[in-house]
Formats: C-alpha cells, sequence, structure tokens
C-alpha cells in the first residue's frame, strides 16, 4: 500500500528548517508573568521522513510533522503537565494554567512531594549536531533510488530469496527549553535510519535474515561501520546461509557476545535497572551503590555524547529538562557507582542530574530514559578471545527477547559459531540466551579492544518510545543457552 501524505521534492534552501527562528525567545516571554511556581517551557518540532520498498514496489513514502509545546509547573512539590499545538504567546500562557490548575488539583493527595529541584548548570544557547544541513539539503529521490536498488539486489542474491524489503527514515527535530531558573537552549538534530532484509526458503523451510543501522548525524555517520550495499549482500547471505545451519546444544556455557549483543544486554537487562524512578520502585539495583555487580574487567557507561566516535543514535546535548549530557558511569572496574536521573529523582538522592530527563513528542512529559549505553572497551583482540576458549559459543545478531526489573532477560540471537579447542566452528542457527545480568557480569573473564555503537535503529519502550543507542566490544561471558540435544 502506497501512502504519500505529501509530495516528496528536494528540500529547498527557503525550507522551515533551514530557518526557523529560535523560538526560545518567545517562551522567554511567557515566563516573565508566570508567578512563583517552577515553570518549564518546551518548543518541540518533529518532521520524519519515510520510505519502504517490498518486493520492488514502493510500500510506504511519507512525511508527517508533530509540532507543539509541551509546559509543566511545579507548585506546591507537585508536577502539572499541559500542552499547546499552537506557538503563539497566548495558548502557550493558557497551557501553563492548565499545567497549574492540574498541579494543584492533585497535590493534596501526592504523598512524596518535591519541595525543590536541585542547583545544577543549565543550558544557555544553540546546540546543533552535525548533519542536519546535510540531510535536509539531500533530495528524498535519492534515497529512494538507493532503497529500491538494494532491496532488488538483495531479493536477486540467490535463487533461494523469496522476498525483500528495505527502508529509510529521518527524523529532524528542533526544541527550545526555558526554564523559570535560568535554562534558555535552543538544539537541532537528526536521526536517519536503513533497514534491510531478506527471506529465504528450502524444501519448505523458512529463514530471514536483515540488517539495520541508526545514527544521530549524517550519511557518513550512518553508514561509518558497513557500506549500504554490504548491508543488503549480508542480510541475503545470513538468510541463505542459515537455510542449511544446524543447532547448537544448550546448557551452561562460555559465550562471545558481539557488540550488538553486549548493547542489548547492557540497555535492556542493566540501563533499565539504573533508571532512577525504576530503582525507588524496587529494581534489582536498589541499594547496591558501591558494592560489586560485576567483574572488575566491566566499566559500564550512559552517555548523551558519542563516545569512541560520531554518531551514536541516542546523542543529544542537553536533556529535555535543559541540562547538558554528560557522560555517566553507571559501573566502574565492577562496582556500582551511579543512576541514571532527571532533576527530582537526582533532589530525592541529593545527587546531581545526569541529563537523563526526555520526551519524545511536546505533548509527552520527560522521563528518565537512557542515551547511550554501552560497556568500555578492554584490551583482547577477538582473534585472541577465541583463540583462548576451550569450549564454548561466539554468538551474532540480536533476534528478540525481553528482560525485567530484576534483571533476568532472555534474547534471542541469529547466529551462532561452535568453539572447539580455540578453533571457529561452522555457522549454526541462533539460540535463546538467558540468565540474571548482574551475575553474567561477574563471569566477564575477557573484553575485547574494537568497540561499535550498534543498536541504533529502531526504538526503545518504556510508556513512550526514545531512539537510544547501545553497543561496546566483544564479552566473554557465561550465558544460560537454549538449544537442541545431539
Amino acid at each position: 500500500m502506497l501512502t504519500v501524505l505529501r509530495k516528496i521534492h528536494p528540500a529547498s534552501r527557503d525550507s522551515p528548517l533551514n530557518h526557523q527562528p529560535d523560538p526560545t525567545d518567545l517562551l522567554l516571554e511567557v515566563l516573565t508573568d508566570t508567578g512563583e511556581e517552577f515553570v518549564e517551557l518546551r518548543y518541540h518540532r518533529k518532521r520524519t521522513r519515510s520510505l519502504s520498498v517490498e518486493k520492488g514496489r514502493v510500500d510506504q513514502a511519507k512525511i508527517s510533522e508533530h509540532t507543539g509545546v509541551g509546559v509543566r509547573v511545579l507548585a506546591q512539590g507537585t508536577w502539572g503537565f499541559a500542552s499547546t499545538d499552537r506557538f503563539d504567546k497566548q495558548a502557550v500562557r493558557r497551557a501553563v494554567e492548565s499545567a497549574r490548575h492540574a498541579a494543584l488539583a492533585s497535590a493534596s493527595a501526592r504523598r512524596n512531594k518535591t519541595s525543590a529541584l536541585p542547583e545544577v548548570e543549565l543550558a544557555r544557547g544553540l546546540f546543533e549536531l552535525e548533519g542536519t544541513g546535510e540531510l535536509i539539503a539531500r533530495p528524498l529521490e535519492e534515497s529512494l533510488e538507493l532503497v529500491m536498488r538494494l532491496e532488488a539486489q538483495a531479493r536477486n542474491a540467490s535463487s533461494s530469496i523469496q522476498s525483500a524489503g528495505c527502508g529509510y527514515t529521518e527524523i529532524f527535530e528542533e526544541k527550545g527549553i526555558v526554564t523559570s531558573d535560568g535554562a534558555k537552549a535552543w538544539t537541532r538534530l537528526v536521526r536517519p535510519e536503513f533497514r534491510i532484509s531478506a527471506v529465504a526458503q528450502k524444501d519448505g523451510e523458512i529463514q530471514r535474515g536483515s540488517e539495520s543501522v541508526g545514527a544521530t548525524g549524517g550519511w557518513e555517520c550512518l553508514f561509518r561501520n558497513n557500506a549500504a550495499e554490504s548491508l543488503a549482500d549480508k542480510a541475503a547471505k545470513r538468510a541463505v546461509d542459515l537455510l542449511s545451519a544446524g543447532y547448537p546444544e544448550g546448557g551452561r556455557k562460555k559465550v562471545l557476545l558481539s557488540p550488538s549483543l553486549v548493547g542489548l544486554l547492557t540497555h535492556e537487562a542493566v540501563g533499565h535497572t539504573v533508571e532512577a524512578d525504576f530503582v525507588m520502585s524496587g529494581s534489582v539495583a536498589a541499594g547496591k551503590l558501591g558494592t560489586r555487580v560485576a567483574s572488575d574487567l566491566v566499566t559500564l557507561c550512559d552517555s548523551g555524547i558519542s563516545e569512541y566516535y560520531e554518531g551514536a543514535g541516542g546523542s543529544m546535548m542537553i536533556d529535555d529538562e535543559g541540562v547538558r549530557t554528560k557522560n555517566t558511569t553507571i559501573i566502574e572496574d565492577g562496582i556500582l557507582k551511579s543512576y541514571l536521573h532527571d532533576r527530582e529523582s537526582a533532589a530525592r538522592f541529593d545527587v546531581e542530574p545526569t541529563g537523563n530527563a526526555r520526551a519524545w513528542e511536546y505533548d509527552n512529559e520527560p522521563l528518565i530514559r537512557m542515551r547511550n549505553t554501552y560497556v568500555a572497551p578492554g584490551d583482547a583482540s577477538l582473534e585472541e578471545m577465541i583463540a583462548d576458549t576451550e569450549d564454548g559459543l561466539l554468538l551474532d545478531g540480536p533476534a528478540n527477547g525481553q528482560a525485567d526489573s530484576n534483571g533476568e532477560f532472555m534474547f534471542g540471537t541469529h547466529e551462532a559459531y561452535q568453539i572447539k579447542s580455540g578453533k571457529l566452528g561452522p555457522l549454526m542457527r541462533g539460540v535463546n540466551i538467558s540468565g540474571v545480568a548482574f551475575d553474567v557480569l561477574q563471569t566477564v573473564d575477557r573484553v575485547g579492544k574494537d568497540f561499535v555503537w550498534d543498536l541504533g535503529s529502531g526504538h526503545c519502550g518504556k510508556g513512550q518510545p526514545a531512539k537510544v543507542d547501545a553497543g561496546g566490544p566483544w564479552l566473554s561471558c557465561e550465558v544460560i543457552v537454549g538449544g537442541r540435544g545431539a
């Protein structure tokens, strides 16, 4: 089905994305007569361009936009929230009054009140990440031609390929944030994403291969680690090769986890447990600050900046409360050092905010969310890690899975390779892996030196979506492997 919300055409130099006036001046005018309560105003413009092709035809071509102002008021220790899709002083003032009334109406029923927000150096000025202008100027027809060409490349890679699909998305964001205690910041960024999949069939057996990348930045950031053509080849080859792959045996095993699987473990099974709102609800990380939760080889961080190289998919210079997004060390040499905070949770824990307050749209309230979460690299090469493994599996390709507030997880993988006496065996079908995250991290005995951001595509869900990234090096550890017996 072809859905066109707006005709595709090259962006002109007069595009409002190129010449959007600074929205913080109008918001600042509203703040001058808002009273004594704490007020936060957040202008948010999000423009999305997306394309998808399947079986040689355009399935979707869409441009959408969502723009407005979110308002939070802290009155009598209670938050009130309102929003408006009109960007004028009268509409924003009405939203402020609605948020104030909501706070006052619920104040008497709230047990844990926020008396004051912690003082912190709030952002002021323009913060623009690279790549925005480049992708605005890039005609969408060029991206459509690439998507169609690569879908055909994957579909024609083998006679076993039955179908293929390819898609490309760009999310442009502009935000203006002002607060009654001094924030006045305007941010601009773009997050492109590319994905391709192929389905292979032989003798009634069906296998699927897929590859996806996502970044914050321009074309170079998106395809820094792999050219688009190589992603199409990898997706098709995986689907075909898995048709004849065997199954590994299950049980507790030594495994080498790829950077994408390290990222999945880091984000889903560790990162969510240290978000301060989950901690206050009783996650497994509650009360563990200063205690050992991992091998001393493990240092785990969450950063608003793209560490090691540019382009991580969750990059942002300020959060949605106007706080600068520093690098937060969650685990240092195996010791739990910090949780992830917004300004309210930081006040309750008597620490500085970490810049983790994020809202998906203007009409969403900010929540504590991860940005770019990773395990820091070590000093081992992958070849050394394979050679040092007597009996185990090399696993790659996150498939699906789940984790809970206790850190228990179960993840699917796409590919497995048996390792015997330091030698890598043939490809086998992916397996499910499970365990308790902190227990698994205690078993880490080697950490690779080659770092990769590898989870920048897709979204994290926590009441509302968020663009994040995660990654790390190859990791040697022990997990429970679900497989088939001999």
